[in-house]
């Protein structure tokens, strides 16, 4: 297995009993995972895995970005940047080989005018293309976005060369971008309509961008086809396949119902934010679920440490651990001994970092919050692809256990519904004025005036 679940330390909160328990329904939800028998129309992320046609597909327009541009622009929110930008953080020392590959900027994820603006700045005089990430093309903040920096593009290299420099990656029939994309000819890849966007790093979604920075797609998807043929090993045991779900589920029917997802690697913080996506989104529903939290250590030790120790015992923990650092550092000896750190002189920082996280694990568990680890021998693409399809399985998994559909996202809805009305779209005129009366009662007049200026 490219990566380990170390769930030893959680032996004085969770009763081997209170596994087996579980074990029947996770036998059926396995067959209907591997057979696809249930939900057969969200789980299309199983079979991207083997679409090697893609990978040829997409690697051929990676090469072409890098001959032409010196930036690529990757415009999406939620699913559509999150998993691309995890594996690009955490990537980034394979690429200290890679000479000649186009910067990666992410955008339209916000709707911050002065992040907007910052970046149009920038790619000023720079040779830059787009790819723009929308299974409908009319998400609010990507869709402003797109019109900005389409703008700008037409502008630097006019409007039949910035159509060979935008690609569209959307959904493969319909919706506004592939409208867009067959009129005006861009190249595009589709999005398959059984991946929802937070499944869909493993598609040309994340593919794109990663392969475009000089990343091994191949090897990424490797690593999650070997996690994915595990898992669906009948040789191995069901428990220790879905250890890590069956812990989730146990430990949330005790009252804890908040993971924190703490890593030690700076370079895993991105992950951090796709796993609060992922299971945020898969499990927040019926007011049920449990409340995933990204914590990076030993930094937040500094400031939210304080809380995870004392604070209320609602708190499990799940760390990422790598085990093989990628630099060598160790600490320098001094002449005198003035910061007390004589004793570490000649030791490497992965050494004392790696004794800091037991350290934590020892802490935090003595505490009342249980501590569990998944440990990746190294970070490189093979095992990244492992640990995403791990967690991806885990979540299918985990969120039927817990009574809840995990590929759905109804709530997402309900602000933007209120933004509509707010910004006056056509068709939500009444609720426009029921929600404004709401707001006078609190909200400076100001607010209200139109945005125009």
């Amino acid at each position: 297995m490219p990566i380990t679940y170390d769930g030893k330390t959680l032996s004085p909160y969770i009763e081997d009993v209170e596994y087996d328990r579980l074990l029947p329904a996770v036998r059926i939800f396995h067959e209907q995972i591997v057979h696809k028998a249930r939900d057969a129309k969200y789980l299309g992320w199983l079979d991207v895995v083997e679409a090697r046609d893609v990978l040829l597909e997409v690697r051929k327009v990676a090469e072409m970005l890098q001959k032409t541009v010196d930036v690529l622009v990757v415009i999406g929110i939620g699913g559509s940047y999150l998993g691309a930008r995890a594996a690009l953080e955490a990537l980034s020392p394979e690429l200290k080989h890679t000479s000649n590959v186009p910067a990666i900027e992410f955008i339209g994820h916000h709707m911050s005018a002065w992040e907007l603006n910052g970046l149009m700045q920038r790619l000023k005089g720079r040779h830059f293309a787009i790819n723009v990430i929308s299974k409908s093309g009319t998400t609010t903040e990507p869709a402003i976005a797109f019109r900005l920096l389409k703008d700008l593009l037409i502008a630097e290299v006019g409007e039949e060369e910035a159509k060979r420099r935008i690609i569209a990656t959307t959904d493969p029939k319909q919706g506004a971008l592939r409208a867009m994309a067959d009129k005006e000819g861009y190249t595009s890849f589709a999005i398959p309509p059984e991946v929802g966007g937070r499944f869909s790093v493993l598609t040309p979604v994340g593919l794109l961008p990663l392969a475009t920075a000089g990343i091994d797609i191949e090897a990424l998807i490797d690593g999650a086809r070997v996690m994915k043929a595990h898992f669906f090993d009948e040789k191995e045991d069901l428990l220790e396949r879905y250890r890590y779900a069956l812990s989730r589920t146990v430990l949330y029917q005790k009252g804890y119902d908040v993971e924190l997802f703490s890593c030690f690697e700076p370079r895993l913080a991105g992950v951090g934010d796709w796993l609060v996506q992922l299971f945020a989104e898969s499990e927040g529903k019926n007011r049920r679920g449990i409340l995933p939290v990204r914590t990076q250590y030993t930094t937040d030790l500094h400031s939210l440490g304080q809380y995870i120790q004392e604070g209320r015992r609602m708190l499990f923990e799940t760390m990422l651990w790598i085990e093989e650092a990628d630099a060598h550092i160790t600490v320098p000896p001094a002449k005198v001994d003035l910061d007390g750190l004589g004793y570490l002189e000649g030791m490497s920082l992965h050494w004392i970092q790696e004794q800091a996280m037991h350290g934590v694990m020892l802490a935090h568990s003595d505490g009342g919050v249980p501590v569990s680890r998944l440990v990746l021998p190294k970070l490189d693409a093979y095992h990244m692809g492992a640990l995403l399809m791990f967690f991806e399985l885990s979540v299918a998994m985990s969120g039927q256990l817990l009574g809840i559909h995990p590929f759905n996202q109804p709530g997402v809805e309900a602000y933007k519904q209120n933004m509509f009305a707010l910004l006056g779209k056509p068709g939500y005129e009444a609720k426009r004025e029921e929600l404004r009366r709401r707001l006078r009662s609190f909200v400076n007049e100001g607010s209200e005036r139109e945005g125009s200026e």
